[in-house]
């Protein structure tokens, strides 16, 4: 039967795009392990060789993980094809509406249903290594503040929010898929799925944030005047500045920020704050506000838009193939939804590039954010505070340069100092 022939391509596309993954892991972890490679000159007065080792262990001991979660996830994606697991998924989704007493075949109910089946089904099976990576390797390289009964709150907060957010997303899509049509949806889908991001980048900060941390105002102070002081240097329109109880998880440190148009706000870890010196901290602000003086928020809503688009338009000539419904199990009926997953098997060597080129575009956003704020005179603090996040997280000093160009949202430190230092 010509149809099987989709079954195959997508096998062969996926273990072919699964090696070229772990060749590029491989060269990560063949890296790591090079006994040779020591603190980089840039970095040999800042940086100890027992805390680049340290680092280098750590960097193994996650892509030891990493080898190990693919290999599972890709068995989990095989068996899933091969065994026809997915229209075994849908008959169980609409026999649990029967059981309900909803006897009718509303696709899009039928969907959500799905969905919420699959989310679990994947949520739960991911839990053993979340607990592995957790507690055994974060733990043992210090970085886990984490209790067992926080890990299973923030699981099941976080399953459950998957849930409720995924609904109303997969309807919406579905709904309007089938009132524009096959021909013209995705420029709908794609109008739809922007208003969405919006939505969700308002709420997040409200709304679900603070159900996973503690936001406490930044208390008056040297500090907070400092920040002020740079918001309003560079019209900044800063509402709040909030601090987090990231330390009741881990000891890694971040900063960001959130809000739209009028309302932005600046959120700093508490493990931040102990780490870093005020101009450091404002010099990591400084970065995140080149960022938004520069407009790449704004960038990666246009070139998610584009991948959207893109993704959707191609799929709009698949949609209705009997051919790939029938290869994977659907022989009398073609839920969009299921079309829709099936595609993304096809699509992925897409996917991978258009990724790839996101994190290339990203890295010269980060590279562009750091010369801002070394135009405010923050060149020095920067890179300062770059190394003590480094070191504090153990972040790697000697990536494989294929590994990097393909995977990191982030230039190598290495690569971020030289940058700064260039001078004008």
């Amino acid at each position: 039967m010509e149809y099987v022939g989709y079954r195959v391509a997508v096998l062969a596309i996926m273990w072919a795009m699964y090696f070229v993954e772990q060749y590029l892991l491989l060269r990560q972890h063949m890296r790591l392990a090079d006994e040779k490679l020591g603190v980089p000159a840039e970095l040999q007065t800042h940086v100890s060789q027992q805390e680049h080792e340290q680092a280098k262990k750590y960097g193994r001991a996650k892509s030891e993980f990493e080898f190990v979660l693919g290999l599972f996830n890709q068995s989990v994606a095989t068996i899933t094809i091969v065994c026809d697991l997915l229209p075994a998924l849908w008959s169980l989704a609409r026999q649990l509406l029967v059981s309900l007493g909803i006897k009718n075949n509303n696709e899009i109910l039928l969907s959500v249903v799905f969905t919420v089946l699959a989310t679990v089904a994947s949520t739960v099976i991911s839990w053993p290594f979340e607990l592995y990576k957790n507690f055994v390797i974060e733990e043992k390289f210090g970085f886990n503040k984490s209790t067992l009964p926080l890990f299973i709150s923030d699981q099941f907060k976080t399953l459950l929010l998957t849930c409720v957010i995924s609904a109303p997303f997969v309807a919406g899509i579905l709904f309007v898929i089938k009132w524009a049509g096959a021909n013209s949806f995705f420029f709908y889908v794609g109008a739809f799925v922007l208003v969405f991001q919006i939505i969700m980048i308002l709420i997040f900060p409200t709304f679900i944030a603070p159900l996973f941390n503690k936001f406490t105002p930044l208390e008056d102070g040297d500090l907070k005047s400092l920040i002020s002081l740079l918001a309003a240097k560079v019209d900044f329109p800063l509402t709040k500045v909030f601090v987090i109880d990231g330390s009741r998880r881990s000891s890694h440190s971040n900063a960001y920020f959130t809000g739209l148009y009028k309302d932005k706000r600046i959120v700093l870890y508490d493990t931040l704050l102990n780490q870093q010196t005020n101009q450091e901290i404002l010099a990591v602000l400084a970065h995140e506000l080149g960022h938004w003086q520069k407009s790449h928020i704004l960038s990666k809503l246009a070139i998610t838009q584009l991948q959207l688009f893109a993704l959707f338009y191609t799929f709009s000539h698949f949609v209705e193939s009997a051919d790939m419904y029938r290869a994977f199990g659907f022989t009398e009926e073609q839920p969009v939804l299921i079309g829709l997953v099936l595609f993304s098997y096809i699509y992925q060597p897409i996917d991978s590039l258009t990724s790839f080129a996101t994190n290339y575009v990203s890295r010269l956003h980060e590279f562009e954010a750091d010369g801002y704020a070394k135009k405010l005179g923050y060149a020095e603090d920067l890179k300062s505070g770059l190394i003590k996040l480094h070191k504090k997280n153990l972040g790697n000093l000697v990536p494989d340069p294929w590994y990097s160009a393909w995977h990191y949202s982030h230039p190598p430190l290495v690569e971020r100092l030289a940058a700064i230092g260039k001078t004008e």
